[in-house]
């Protein structure tokens, strides 16, 4: 006997649960319960508990009999409540077995529909209906569902697909209609005697008449499907814990397919696709739901239900207002209208793109539906990343329309400009994608296309809505998408697409405009979008229209929430964030972006920045050539003043913020010519033979250079050049404070390991640094510190800090020397370690908390012991992941870096995590509660918060003092 409740009714305005419950009930069976609670018309039933999903993994299982007797004392409820009794010959009840996870994962499970149904109960169903078609039809709809879902019936071989979508397709082809809804009683009767042979064929067993054997065969099956291949994948791509599990949510049936005064659709709140503050969704007449979200039909704006059923939309747009002013966001709703009554399946928390994410949230604020802070707690901070991507290049579009090129055009559910080669399969987009951006393009997508559409840039169906599973999908994966473009004559086996007079081959470029619901054919140019048009001057245009540009792009709806949900987050957050730039324009588009500094400027990338011949990378050959230290330092006298002047263009660019500064870290064999007539050049200009020059380059091989002479290890070797470079950064920060500039340089010794290493580094620096800052005509402070990216530093930490003045965490080659793994050939064996669990995620995307993350906490702790006040960030590229600057926000850090186009993500990540860690009822505001906040402690222990990408083998963790 189970110790709790493990089965939850709700029905006839009561329920056992309510809107809080959704790690018991999961969503969907919180929120039928909570419909119940404040009067919103639902179908009675009841939700099996998420915790009981872990009984139903062996293949075998049975259920205990306390859930047995849980279950059926839950049925009756249900019958009472709907007056019709299960299994019945004269008055059937009829259910459906539907999944829910407390985290939305719509069509990622298994639903069954219409179950009870037998050769008995559908005559009972047809006489107390009056309508035989209408029996048959839901009859025919269940045997294909438990066929597929629970029987396991497979794909037809022939043409991989529906075999039961086979049959029907043949049944309308011999009785030449062309929809399903034009099939009679008696052929729809025909239609589930080919179903149940078909299925005994198959599989080897009868389709099940006793509607208690067939219920038990759906919750597990529902159960099951937690654990199928494209539930994983999507919960891999939306960080939802594996362990969670899944409810079933039983309810008693209600039909939309019972006429033409029935109906059934799916709506939300507001525009998911924009955010516009409309009633947005679709409907079928005569349909049931799955109908709607398979895409089989191309479904009626839901505006169009007002004109046929007047007191239905009437009572629909008052449920909806309702729910949304409940709940206090936009809702995903389901409905049914069984001969004219309505009916509410399912309310959720609507999935949305990037775009009407961010115009919600700020709409939502300024409505006084939520605060600041509700509003940015709502976001994800990658869906930035959509509102930064490019869009079609006008003019070229124009010319591509002129060109006769446009195809046709569908319903824009994802908007955005997507351009690659056509895949007609979720395998072969995957395939094509590692080399090529692709276009997912089908008949109607499934959640088995789940892969594919995740590999595609852009999704082109030629079936279902705006609210089908590929555009709802599409939007969460902030996927460009046009739906139902029933111009399309897609031919899985020809491999082809005619459209228009235009026959369109697997591996041909494609565009589609998921803003206007465009299709052309070919590529097509992208420009910025609106918010890089408002911040960022377009080098090919002249000041005059860059100044126009940039004018009327910051007016745009886009922009203007940009900046509102920046200034948001720029209160709220803790962390400040710099940027990882090399070049002076790079600077300039962090600091456009909001970057509060440089937090990685890696010097020998300004040596390749102009091309493999000009005067530094030669420069910096002659140095590596020279066969003595007077040579070394007169090709490093060459490249002093083109270092100087690097640093100036940054320091101007960055003004008073602060600007950290790598010392050469690369081995030196990286920056020779591997080619015969580069070292023929090389050598010409230093009196070498090529010989002579090779030589070289096989003497400087090593065998594993990422552990070698490099870093530190060059600077000790070869002194000169860590004074060249000490000399450049000083010299250039004296000229430009002399402009009246407040400049903060940073100079950062690389792959530190001793505590020695970094003395000998350091000294050299300051000895310069002093004599520079001596000289110079304005003071100006600076900083000496180090990396920390070797295991052994994040272990001696309290002794480097003696010498350092502040840490940054170079987490890329800590996670390499930590784990053991090779960042750059790991990708051999890392997705079979993601495929069998081994590792949740890739550990040089997001951060190893537990095992890397220990290391960086005992730097933190040993290295404020040591010297308090000391500054630590991180420069690694975990620097742009919020699950990671999540990581960093716990352990304390003063600042993340990242690259330029990250930034906004990293501001808007590490509000978030701020206000995660730290709830507003917990602490004062969030500006002064800074200044007050003790060192984080023991934060190695921590987790990032289930909602963020969870890492293999995280253990729990107690709250940062």
């Amino acid at each position: 006997m189970a110790s709790k409740q493990m089965v939850y009714f709700f029905g006839d305005g009561k329920a056992d649960g309510n809107a809080g419950m959704k790690e018991i009930l999961g969503g969907k069976g919180a929120n039928l319960a909570e419909m119940n609670r404040i009067g919103v018309p639902v179908p009675a039933g009841f939700t099996i508990s998420t915790e009981v999903c872990k009984l139903f993994e062996k293949t075998d299982v049975q259920a205990p009999k306390w859930l047995v007797s849980e279950v059926y004392t839950n049925l009756k409820l249900v019958e009472k409540a709907m007056g019709a009794v299960f299994g019945d010959a004269k008055n059937p009840l009829l259910v459906s077995v539907r999944s829910g996870a407390r985290d939305s994962m719509p069509g990622m499970m298994d639903t069954i529909l219409n179950l009870g149904l037998n050769d008995q109960t559908v005559e009972a169903l047809a006489a107390r209906t009056g309508n035989a078609r209408f029996a048959w039809d839901s009859y025919r709809r269940f045997v294909s569902m438990y066929g597929d879902v629970v029987m396991g019936m497979p794909e037809d071989h022939k043409t991989h697909r529906d075999p039961f979508e086979v049959l029907i397709e043949a049944k309308k082809e011999q009785r030449k209609v062309k929809f399903d809804n034009e099939l009679t009683a008696a052929d729809l009767k025909d239609l589930v005697k080919q179903f149940k042979a078909a299925i005994r064929k198959a599989t080897g067993k009868a389709f099940p008449d006793d509607p208690r054997a067939q219920l038990w065969g759906a919750i597990k099956a529902v159960f099951d499907s937690w654990h199928n291949r494209r539930a994983y994948e999507y919960r891999k791509m939306n960080s939802i814990p594996h362990e969670w599990g899944t409810a079933v949510n039983v309810q008693s049936m209600v039909y939309g397919n019972m006429g033409d005064n029935s109906g059934t659709g799916v709506a939300f709140t507001r525009d998911p696709a924009t955010g516009e503050r409309v009633f947005f969704g679709e409907y079928l007449i005569n349909a049931q739901g799955e109908d709607v979200v398979a895409g089989v039909r191309t479904p009626l704006p839901i505006s169009q239900l007002d004109k046929d059923m007047p007191k239905v939309y009437a009572q629909l747009t008052a449920i909806y207002q309702k729910l949304e002013k409940h709940y206090r966001d936009m809702q995903d709703l389901e409905f049914t209208v069984q001969e004219g009554k309505l009916w509410m399946l399912q309310t959720r928390n609507g999935k949305r793109t990037g775009f009407a994410a961010i115009n919600i949230a700020v709409d939502m604020v300024r409505e006084g539906l939520i605060n600041p802070r509700e509003a940015l707690l709502r976001l994800k901070a990658d869906q930035l990343n959509q509102i930064l991507q490019p869009i079609f290049d006008l003019k070229d579009k124009k010319k591509a329309v002129a060109e006769g090129r446009l195809l046709a055009k569908g319903l824009n559910a994802g908007p955005g400009a997507a351009c690659g080669r056509i895949a007609f399969t979720p395998e072969r987009a995957m395939e094509l994608a590692q080399k090529d951006k692709v276009v997912l393009t089908r008949v109607e997508t499934s959640p088995e296309d789940i892969a594919g559409m995740q590999a595609a840039v852009g999704i082109l169906t030629a079936r279902g809505g705006a609210t089908s599973h590929a555009a709802l999908v599409a939007r969460q994966m902030g996927k460009v998408c046009v739906a139902g473009c029933g111009a399309l004559d897609i031919d899985y086996v020809a491999g082809t697409m005619k459209v228009k007079g235009f026959t369109l081959k697997e591996g041909d470029w494609l565009s589609i405009d998921g803003t206007t619901g465009e299709v052309i054919a070919g590529a097509v140019a992208t420009s910025d979008s609106e918010v890089i048009q408002a911040l960022l001057p377009n080098p090919k245009l002249s000041k005059p229209e860059q100044k126009k540009l940039m004018a009327a792009a910051s007016k745009g709806r886009v922009y203007q929430n940009y900046l509102q949900i920046m200034s948001w987050a720029d209160q709220y957050r803790r962390l400040k964030v710099r940027t990882n730039a090399d070049q002076p324009d790079q600077a300039q588009s962090a600091v456009a972006f909001g970057a509060e500094g440089i937090g990685l400027c890696r010097t020998e990338h300004m040596f390749f920045g102009e091309g493999s011949n000009n005067e530094k990378i030669s420069a910096v050959r002659e140095m590596i050539l020279s066969g003595s230290v007077a040579g070394r330092k007169a090709a490093l006298k060459k490249l002093l003043p083109m270092q100087r002047k690097d640093f100036e263009g940054i320091f101007l660019a960055m003004g008073e913020r602060p600007v950290t500064i790598r010392t050469l870290d690369p081995p030196l064999h990286e920056f020779l010519p591997n080619d015969e007539a580069s070292q023929k050049e090389i050598g010409e200009r230093m009196g070498l033979s090529v010989e002579q020059v090779k030589a070289k380059v096989n003497a400087l091989h090593e065998s594993n250079p990422m552990l070698g002479h490099r870093g530190c290890r060059l600077g000790i070797t070869y002194p000169e050049i860590t004074e060249m470079q000490a000399r450049a950064i000083f010299e250039a920060a004296a000229t430009v404070a002399a402009k009246g500039v407040k400049v903060h340089p940073e100079v950062m010794i690389p792959l530190v390991g001793h505590k020695s290493e970094l003395v000998d580094q350091a000294g050299r620096v300051r000895a310069i640094a002093e004599e520079i800052v001596g000289k110079a005509k304005v003071k100006f402070p600076y900083l000496i510190g180090t990396m920390i990216e070797v295991p052994r530093a994040a272990l001696t930490a309290g002794e480097i800090a003696m010498v350092a003045e502040f840490f940054s965490f170079g987490t890329n080659d800590l996670t390499q020397m930590g784990m053991g793994i090779s960042r750059d050939d790991a990708g051999v064996f890392l997705k079979d370690y993601a495929e069998r669990g081994v590792l949740e995620y890739n550990p040089f995307e997001t951060l190893d908390t537990v095992g890397i993350g220990r290391l960086m906490q005992i730097a933190c702790d040993d290295g404020r012991a040591a010297r308090p006040g000391i500054k630590l960030g991180i420069c690694g590229e975990h620097g742009g992941d919020p699950a990671s600057i999540e990581f960093c926000n716990q352990l304390g850090l003063n600042y993340v870096s990242c690259s330029p186009f990250r930034v906004p993500i990293a501001r808007l990540a590490a509000a978030i995590a701020e206000l995660k860690q730290n709830p507003p009822a917990k602490k004062a505001p969030a500006k002064k509660a800074v200044a007050k906040k003790a060192p984080a402690k023991s934060v190695a222990k921590k987790v990032a918060p289930k909602t963020t990408k969870p890492v293999a083998n995280k253990v729990p963790v107690k709250k940062a003092k």
